[in-house]
């Protein structure tokens, strides 16, 4: 991986609706742009994304997508209206940033709920990307919510157990939705059990990977963000029709990708990157034999290569 860099350049771009976007712009102002899409949803960026790519050849732009990081209004207080927060106003976001910003074309990259942000970006606008390098393949797929919030428990069935009682006695088979409303429920003291209990399973399901608690070891205020933003477009079904975005695969034609998956994703199993690549032509999938959702050394190593790849024009 490269040297961490600080910004040249960075602000807050009114997207409508009262939001402010924060972007940053690291490495070469002359270099091939790029956008690192973070996953979530309700992450927010992380610097240390930039190391993967070459400072010196690459114009690298983060931002933080609504109500998380730095933008504004930030998710975790209740008052914030998440009915302007959906897949198709951040592309709208995205669409807005890269005008802004003066950009033609551009290289995107990102994993986990950021695949699914960048294929959706991707096919919608497809003549503005370059090419396209995705860790850790999802589509947010209904099925695929459900495989991450109840069939992967057979895996984890004490952990399970809890995150079905954390949703109360009256969810039903309904967990996300459950978790949404407890989420922005006006008392704090049941938002921020429901936090702990949503991280407590997020983490529950990496925990093979010796990642540590990454979901539950963030600040209060991040988490809570990242809990709210979730539920809620997890709730929704991200607002595309099951299976849309393998589907529209075929607007991908032209663009180069690279998938890099790992075979132990618990949380994302390799199939949805596996139907993916069969339907999009120009991508190569990359399969890490020992890496689950938060990559290994190998998974990095398989990122840099292909952003070394495209770095040129």
């Amino acid at each position: 991986m490269y040297p961490l860099s600080e910004p040249y350049e960075h602000g807050m771009l009114d997207v409508g609706d009262g939001n402010l976007v924060h972007w940053q712009v690291h490495g070469n102002p002359a270099g091939k742009p790029a956008l690192v899409v973070h996953g979530g949803p309700g992450s927010g960026s992380s610097p240390a994304s930039v190391r993967l790519f070459d400072p010196a050849r690459y114009r690298v732009v983060l931002f933080d997508q609504r109500g998380c990081g730095r933008s504004t209004p930030h998710a975790s207080d209740p008052a914030t209206d998440l009915s302007v927060n959906t897949t198709g106003h951040l592309i709208a976001d995205m669409e807005r940033l890269r005008e802004h910003l003066g950009i033609d074309r551009w290289l995107l990259f990102g994993g986990s709920w950021g695949s699914t942000l960048i294929l959706a970006y991707a096919q919608t606008h497809p003549e503005r990307v370059a090419q396209i390098v995705i860790s850790a393949v999802t589509t947010t797929r209904r099925s695929e919510i459900a495989w991450l919030y109840e069939g992967v428990g057979r895996f984890f069935p004490e952990a399970w157990a809890r995150f079905r009682e954390g949703a109360g006695p009256d969810a039903g088979t309904d967990l996300v939705g459950a978790y949404a409303r407890l989420a922005g429920h006006p008392d704090p003291a049941v938002r921020e059990r429901a936090t702990a209990d949503w991280c407590a399973w997020e983490d529950a399901v990496v925990s093979l990977e010796g990642g540590g608690a990454p979901y539950g070891g963030r600040p209060d205020a991040a988490r809570l963000a990242l809990v709210r933003i979730c539920t809620h477009y997890f709730s929704h079904g991200a607002w595309l029709a099951e299976g849309a975005l393998l589907r529209g695969a075929h607007r991908l034609a032209g663009i180069p990708g690279v998938l890099v998956h790992g075979r132990l994703d618990l949380g994302g199993p390799l199939d949805t990157a596996w139907e993916l690549s069969r339907a999009w032509a120009d991508a190569e999938l990359v399969v890490v034999d020992e890496a689950g959702h938060l990559g290994t050394e190998a998974t990095r190593r398989h990122v840099v290569a292909a952003l070394d790849r495209y770095a040129g024009p």
